[in-house]
């Protein structure tokens, strides 16, 4: 009768702890060159900064001075940098489906950054579609997000 007991317990236990999510951290450092780099581990022989990260957020946004410089309103606009991997895979995405887009450099562009600030941006990619805001690049919920926009236009239209 003890045996089973113990390995409840064990199953238990080993269950408890896969439950809990994982909180991946990734960090900032600048080699001697002044590259920057991205790693999950900061380096034991450099000063590195923690950065935090939102993926996949949506928030409603007002963005009236950008769509008026845009002229568009259905139109979507990604805030984002050279050496981010997952802008290119939303731009290219964006490509492939003919899905009409302008992309704002955050780091080379005084318009990205700009706006950056003003959407009070703190990671790329940030996709904006209509009045709507989308933190990172999630294919199926970037879907949704610009079927509703094209719904919307269509009604208001």
């Amino acid at each position: 009768m003890e045996k089973p007991t113990l390995l409840i317990t064990v199953i238990s236990s080993l269950l408890l702890l896969c439950s809990y999510s994982a909180d991946a951290e990734i960090y900032k450092w600048i080699d001697e060159q002044g590259k920057v780099h991205f790693t999950d581990n900061p380096p034991s022989n450099k000063q590195a900064e923690e950065v935090k990260l939102k993926i996949n957020t949506y928030s409603s946004v007002e963005i009236k001075p950008l769509v008026e410089r845009l002229g568009k309103a259905n139109k979507v606009v990604m805030y984002s940098a050279e050496w981010c991997g997952i802008c290119k895979q939303a731009k290219q995405y964006f490509r492939k489906n003919n899905i009409a887009y302008v992309s704002y450099d955050v780091e080379k562009s005084r318009t990205g950054k700009m706006d950056f600030k003003l959407l009070g941006g703190k990671s790329i990619p940030v996709i904006i579609v209509g009045n709507k805001r989308m933190n990172g690049f999630n294919i199926s919920k970037f879907d949704k997000l610009y079927k509703d926009q094209k719904k919307q236009n269509a009604t208001e239209g």
